[in-house]
């Protein structure tokens, strides 16, 4: 297979050919070619965290760029330039800079997904991610529940666990956690300011074509801290796709697959069969791999990429209980929360009979909670003896992965709130399921927003006809829909819009129209649902 590349770059270049090796299952797209052109900066603000006043503002967000020449194609360096008090770096000025850098899927035609970037990063940092073991886990929904309820197993079994998930609810810290406790404000600044300085000394030699990314710089920060603080394995969520995100440089003792549907096709194709090409990007040649049964499109790829591979495949669906989920029998008000659910019921983990208590509720959560036993179990196998039916139960119990169908206890003033980061149809359909199941005879009220690239129409018309009123808002996101644009996505909809120019405002009104003996529902985003609960005090730790 033939690489192309138009790149003037050595490392970019070197590291770049390692990306035919992600290349060797069946029906796999060519890897991108490497263009260097101008990536321009977005104004972003989606987090609270704001520049300390300690530090002066820059100039710009970031170092300004020189053009130099090279073939066909205009590439650009950063020119370095000096600030009083950017070595070293506070807290609030890494985050500014951080957010400079634009959102994640920040792209215009000359930036390309590809691994070839973070490789040179990483080589420079003497390969942080070799100096851990390393899960990995893909999928549309559901990845992020899988791994927070696999990292409280391996915790729970007395591994020194790192956890890195995307994207955040309030604070960037939330994304990179050691034993549960997310990274400390002074050790994010410090890595920060490692990457950042490495990053722009690769610019200036000409060795990448440009600063890396917001999620690229965040992965690093991420190894780094894993490897500083010696962590026994890192669970770590694909941010999206797989094939080419850039947490796909490791060599994962286990990849895991969860539910794969329609989201970002921007990026990932139109197709089911595209899009689970993407997410198949992470299994390895004679690996593991832990996936359970979904649509026929899917199975084909995931089957065929395992078999071309001569990966070792492991069915998650011994763990899946052979019960109706929304049975009364099974769904119990939480005996650890002075609100919400728990799911409970009895299954046969690593040959004994434990009952399973997860507070991740829903149909589609049990599935989540299946394939985290599954990998735990693997991993039980390769070398981590330490785990055990005992410790698999624990680590389930005691997972914590706010936002997921959290909910927030009614007062004698306020109604109760329920908080769910359902952001694309097949969210849409197990937040339905779940609310159905838990509070059928409830009237609802919904605070939704959501992001303009996401289907906003399909997931207004699954979740507006449980509403009796639903308030449209939005948060500042270059991506975010208007109140306006969810108001004319669900004009099929018979229900009452109301429209509020910030999530605040819109809790006043939803928490007037449910009254005391309504529901809350705030739901369509993760920074929707982030804000909510920040503005409520709800728990995030």
């Amino acid at each position: 297979m033939t690489l192309r590349l138009f790149c003037p770059f050595p490392a970019v270049k070197r590291a770049a050919s390692a990306n035919a090796a992600n290349l060797s299952a069946p029906n796999q797209k060519p890897p991108l070619e490497v263009t260097a052109r101008i990536r321009p900066t977005p104004e972003f603000r989606t987090s609270p965290e704001t520049p300390s006043a300690r530090c002066p503002p820059l100039e710009s967000p970031l170092p300004s760029l020189i053009p130099l020449k090279s073939r066909d194609t205009r590439v650009f360096a950063k020119r370095l330039r000096p600030t009083s008090c950017n070595r070293h770096l506070s807290y609030e000025t890494a985050i500014a800079r951080m957010f400079a850098l634009g959102h994640e899927l920040a792209q215009t035609p000359s930036q390309k997904f590809d691994l070839a970037h973070m490789r040179v990063l990483l080589e420079a940092l003497e390969h942080p991610e070799r100096k851990f073991q390393a899960v990995l886990i893909a999928g549309t929904n559901g990845k992020g529940s899988t791994a927070a309820t696999l990292a409280s197993i391996l915790y729970a079994s007395g591994y020194k666990t790192g956890l890195y998930t995307s994207p955040h609810l309030v604070r960037i810290n939330e994304r990179i956690r050691i034993n549960g406790a997310a990274i400390a404000d002074d050790d994010f600044a410090g890595i920060h300011d490692l990457v950042d300085r490495t990053a722009e000394r690769l610019v200036t030699e000409a060795e990448l074509p440009w600063h890396p990314s917001f999620f690229e710089m965040l992965t690093a920060i991420a190894f780094e801290y894993f490897a500083r603080e010696r962590v026994d394995i890192a669970v770590l969520e694909v941010g999206m796709g797989g094939r080419l995100d850039a947490t796909n440089v490791v060599d994962p003792r286990v990849s895991v697959i969860t539910d794969i549907a329609l989201d970002h096709q921007k990026f990932l194709g139109h197709t089911l069969t595209e899009i689970a090409r993407e997410k198949a990007g992470i299994i390895r040649p004679n690996g593991d791999v832990v996936t359970l049964p979904q649509t026929p499109e899917a199975n084909d790829v995931i089957g065929n990429t395992i078999l071309a591979l001569g990966a070792n495949a492991i069915s998650a669906v011994p763990y899946v209980p052979p019960v109706s989920p929304s049975s009364a029998q099974y769904l119990l008000p939480s005996t650890l929360e002075k609100a919400g659910y728990v799911s409970r019921y009895p299954l046969q983990v690593m040959g004994q009979e434990i009952m399973v208590e997860t507070p991740l509720v829903g149909r589609h959560q049990l599935r989540n909670v299946a394939l985290a036993i599954a990998a735990a179990e693997d991993l039980a196998r390769l070398s981590f003896a330490a785990i055990t039916a005992s410790t698999i139960k624990r680590g389930i119990r005691e997972t914590r992965w706010p936002g997921r169908f959290q909910v927030l206890p009614a007062t004698t003033e306020h109604p109760e709130v329920v908080f769910d980061v359902a952001h694309n149809p097949a969210g849409a359909w197990a937040l339905r399921s779940t609310l159905s199941a838990t509070y059928e005879e409830r009237p609802l009220v919904f605070v939704f927003g959501a992001m303009r690239d996401k289907a906003v129409s399909e997931m207004a018309e699954i979740l507006f006809p449980l509403a009796d009123r639903v308030i449209a808002t939005h948060v500042e996101n270059p991506r975010a829909a208007t109140s306006g644009d969810v108001r004319q996505a669900a004009h099929r909809v018979a229900v009452a819009i109301d429209e509020a120019p910030d999530v605040a405002s819109a809790l006043t009104k939803a928490r007037a129209a449910a009254g005391t003996r309504g529901l809350v529902v705030v739901t369509g985003s993760i920074y929707i649902v982030g804000e909510a609960m920040r503005s409520l005090g709800a728990r995030i730790e």
